[in-house]
């Protein structure tokens, strides 16, 4: 195992929460470290609907899921936080008054931890079949559309996330193809309708069986099992977008003797939890009256790190300033 890393504060999911919490820790001059079980900073944004437009965000009408995640990283980036990514927090320990956190093959040493994870841990439900192609033309989203742009695109999927990619991709790709299992959704009706009216064909009572590659090793086809359909149906495939939802459970944290209230941490008004300097943030934290907002997520943030810092040193300030009277 490396050598253990030496932080103020640990960060444990980079979604919208925990990234305006690295950018708030380190306005407050606390050494900060971000980490999260996904490769990618953004957590649900990032891997569900990056390219669809979030409109309760204040100051923006509207934003696209990426570019929300883009500005959150360039602001918490002004204070240099450690991120360490694709590598899920497991055990913690308390030694020498400060907590000890196993991050993949490393340990980092804090003063105090933020859980802002969100769902907590979510892994992409597969396909039936073609699990081999998994990262050589299967995915589970998509962060840039232009990467796709001329394919042919077959999007597995009946909720939401498969339709909000329909439409995102539909002015991209070369064609898109949504195939769902059941032949009634769980998406909005109003996108359903948006993605019927755009012509894009809808395959139900569908199963994918087999995926198929050309010679040189790129995937080229998709074969489905449809009802009421004697022989098999192929569609060209240059990529499949696997929409099929995700698991999630707290794993680990919910070893961490903390209060658990359905799939979620109770914490106090500070956003403390049931343990010294554990602190919980966004959807993940749970008290009376709790509405679950990006929005929410970000004034949870705030209060969360502005009492850790008291925590830390008795003798700081709960309430720091405003941002905008630093020059």
């Amino acid at each position: 195992m490396s050598s253990p890393i030496e932080v103020d504060l640990l960060i444990v999911g980079a979604g919208p929460t925990g990234l305006f919490a690295a950018y708030y820790a380190g306005f407050r001059e606390l050494k900060t470290a971000v980490v999260d079980s996904l490769p990618e900073a953004g957590g649900q944004v990032t891997a569900m609907y990056p390219e669809k437009q979030i409109f309760d965000i204040a100051g923006f009408p509207s934003i696209l899921g990426r570019d929300l995640i883009a500005a959150l990283v360039e602001q918490a980036d002004q204070f240099k936080p450690t991120y360490l990514l694709g590598r899920p927090a497991r055990r913690l320990s308390e030694v020498d008054g400060k907590y000890e956190v196993e991050v993949g093959d490393t340990v980092v040493r804090t003063g105090a931890v933020l859980i802002t994870a969100g769902m907590g841990e979510f892994t992409p439900r597969p396909l039936p079949a073609g699990g081999e192609w998994l990262g050589r033309g299967v995915v589970h989203f998509v962060p840039e559309l232009e990467a796709l742009r001329d394919q042919d695109v077959v999007i597995v999927g009946g909720g939401d996330s498969a339709f909000d990619w329909a439409l995102s991709l539909h002015p991209v790709a070369s064609s898109v193809t949504l195939v769902h299992r059941r032949n009634k959704f769980r998406a909005f009706a109003a996108t359903v309708r948006q993605v019927t009216e755009l012509g894009v064909p809808i395959i139900t009572d569908a199963q994918v069986v087999a995926l198929r590659g050309d010679a040189a090793g790129t995937l080229a086809e998709v074969e489905l099992d449809v009802k009421g359909e004697a022989e098999p149906v192929v569609l060209p495939a240059r990529t499949v977008v696997a929409a099929l939802g995700f698991t999630a459970d707290l794993g680990p944290i919910e070893a961490w003797e903390l209060e658990i209230v359905r799939r979620a941490v109770a914490v106090d008004t500070t956003m403390r939890t049931a343990r010294d300097r554990i602190y919980a943030a966004g959807d993940i934290a749970a008290y009376p009256g709790k509405v679950k907002l990006i929005a929410t997520g970000f004034g949870e943030a705030a209060t969360a790190v502005n009492n850790i810092a008291v925590a830390l040193d008795p003798d700081a300030h709960l309430f720091p300033g405003h941002s905008s009277d630093v020059s």
